[in-house]
């Protein structure tokens, strides 16, 4: 079993205190997104748990634990993503600086095939056009050459939740969106591709709809068994994870993450649908409690 922590929020940046004390227990909670009162409990014991799948923009609150993990017999690997945008679009992230640095502490500690890079989502924007994305895309590959070997890449998925909030930035600073075609997203993916190239990162796309193999970019998975399976000499058999888009080709895990509890509230983020509830929740949840879903101490 692969245990994803978590696409719903950022366990490794606000609970690492919490996710030590289910590891230790042995077990977690998790609940259906659309049912919250119905729920299952997930054996989280050394034996039960193939790899640990981190996804993070912050991996400080966690390092101290790494030692205890591999002293129990875990294996994990981090996606971690470092976008740098303007903060009128992820106003509360960790600077640049800071997120290189960690990125660095943590490929030093556990290698650098341990550590991916994502750059995701892609926005293209009068903020972010298509000479931001290459000249910031450069600046931070060059910056983690020989940190990471590969780097996923996706365009922004536009849901109700995600156009609304970049619709009253639009009108609100006289921000422009701009479409994102095959023809636009190809000639971007091919810029992005080259630079990977040149700093030794394997480039793949994520959950795309649009085709970008004459980009040189082909279809990907951040979950991906067979990845996982090479690094750690194991034999994870491949399934598609159900639960995730068409495209998507993730191999299947067990999230278990909450909806609307990340407090990086990113305008781009479609795992907030309310960021007064994503702080309360953040505030509220118990660190003793057996899950993440709205859990009060």
């Amino acid at each position: 079993m692969i245990i994803s922590a978590s696409r719903r929020t950022d366990i490794p940046a606000f609970y690492s205190d919490w996710f030590m004390n289910r590891i230790k227990a042995g077990y977690v909670d998790i609940a259906n997104p659309f049912n919250p009162g119905k729920r299952k409990k997930v054996d989280l014991s050394p034996g039960s748990v193939d790899c640990l799948v981190f996804w993070t923009r912050n991996a400080v609150p966690i390092i101290k634990h790494l030692d205890e993990l591999d002293s129990m017999g875990y294996k994990y690997i981090f996606l971690y993503t470092i976008t740098a945008y303007p903060r009128e679009l992820e106003e509360n992230l960790p600077s640049l600086k800071s997120a290189i640095d960690t990125f660095k502490k943590l490929s030093d500690k556990i290698g650098p095939e341990r550590v991916i890079w994502r750059y995701d989502p892609i926005i293209l924007s009068s903020l972010t056009d298509e000479k931001y994305h290459i000249d910031n895309f450069q600046n931070i590959a060059g910056q983690l050459l020989g940190y990471t070997k590969r780097v996923i890449i996706s365009f922004v998925d536009l849901y109700k939740k995600v156009q609304s909030r970049l619709t009253k930035l639009a009108n609100e600073k006289n921000v422009r969106f701009f479409d994102m075609d095959q023809n636009t997203c190809s000639r971007v993916a091919s810029g992005l591709e080259k630079i990977g190239e040149n700093y030794e990162m394997e480039i793949q796309s994520c959950a795309e709809e649009i085709d970008l193999s004459a980009a040189g970019v082909m279809p990907g998975s951040c979950i991906d068994s067979g990845y996982i399976n090479r690094i750690f000499n194991l034999e994870i058999p491949y399934k598609k994870d159900p639960g995730q888009r068409k495209k998507c080709l993730c191999s299947q895990s067990v999230d278990i993450g909450a909806y609307n509890t990340c407090g990086y509230q990113c305008l781009y983020c479609y795992a907030n649908t309310d960021f007064e509830k994503s702080l309360e929740n953040l505030k509220n949840i118990d660190n003793r409690g057996s899950s993440l879903y709205f859990e009060k101490k």
